[in-house]
């Protein structure tokens, strides 16, 4: 009896664990398509890094006090979502993760430093990577959208291969897909077969990218536990809105969980 005891004893603390590891993974929303997320062991990944976007009033401070990143993620090449990459990079020393193509723009006409990319960071749509020692698992996502690269002097506008997402999985912790810029496109349906998505950070401001009702259709098709919008109301064309996303979610029965940040806030997941 004691034996069985101990063992019981063993696998609920091992249990414990791991919930409080999962607990520590934090997510935070600096309004648009740009998040931090802070892994169990302090990791720091920037998302789409646009930290100084229009919506954001305290976005200079938030760049200026940005001491750390290990990566930057970004899914395309638009100046809204490659955003501060190139300030952050500088500062931090920080690894840039996107498609091969993306990469090579960034480097040769953003400005992104090129010691800071590489093939162990670049890769392509169905590859995945592990990196910062196995901490974090990223799988590229492709994405219904376009994409291009502008000089430094803004004069220019160049390739920049093709749109996409990434799917993070943290270890002890939670698996996220950030969709990037996207329309809903069928195949989102083969996501969950591979790798189940705890967070999806789904843009819905319309326009440029699905609205509302085509993202609560996206949300169907990935089956995540928890979805949180983005993209929305930066600009006034994106009229997109939390409410109307709500509203469609329960219009098209989607069990998922509805998440709103406001911008600044912080979640630990």
């Amino acid at each position: 009896m004691r034996t069985i005891s101990t063992l019981i004893f063993i696998a609920s603390t091992l249990l414990s664990t791991a919930a409080l590891a999962a607990g520590n993974t934090e997510l935070t929303w600096y309004g648009h398509a740009a998040f931090k997320l802070k892994t169990p062991s302090g990791k720091i990944l920037m998302l789409d890094p646009w930290l100084t976007n229009p919506a954001n009033k305290n976005g200079k401070d938030d760049l200026a006090k940005l001491e750390k990143a290990d990566l930057i993620l970004v899914t395309h090449g638009h100046a809204d979502h490659v955003g501060d990459s190139v300030a952050i990079a500088k500062k931090t020393g920080a690894r840039l993760v996107t498609t091969f193509d993306l990469g090579k723009g960034m480097v040769s006409y953003g400005g992104f430093p090129k010691e800071q990319m590489g093939f162990d960071t670049q890769g392509n749509f169905g590859g995945e990577l592990s990196l910062l020692e196995g901490e974090v698992k990223i799988t590229f996502i492709p994405a219904v959208h376009s994409s291009s690269v502008t000089s430094e002097d803004g004069k220019n506008i160049h390739d920049g291969g093709h749109p996409g997402g990434f799917v993070i999985a943290v270890k002890n912790g939670p698996t996220l897909y950030h969709t990037g810029d996207t329309d809903v496109f069928s195949d989102m349906a083969l996501i969950a077969k591979f790798r189940k998505v705890d967070v999806m950070l789904a843009c819905i401001g319309g326009h440029f990218t699905m609205g509302p009702e085509r993202a609560a259709e996206a949300v169907k098709l990935v089956k995540p536990g928890t979805v949180i919008p983005m993209h929305f109301g930066t600009f006034p064309v994106l009229q997109g809105t939390p409410e109307a996303f709500s509203a469609e979610l329960r219009k098209h029965n989607v069990k998922t969980r509805l998440q709103v940040m406001s911008i600044g806030q912080s979640l630990k997941l």
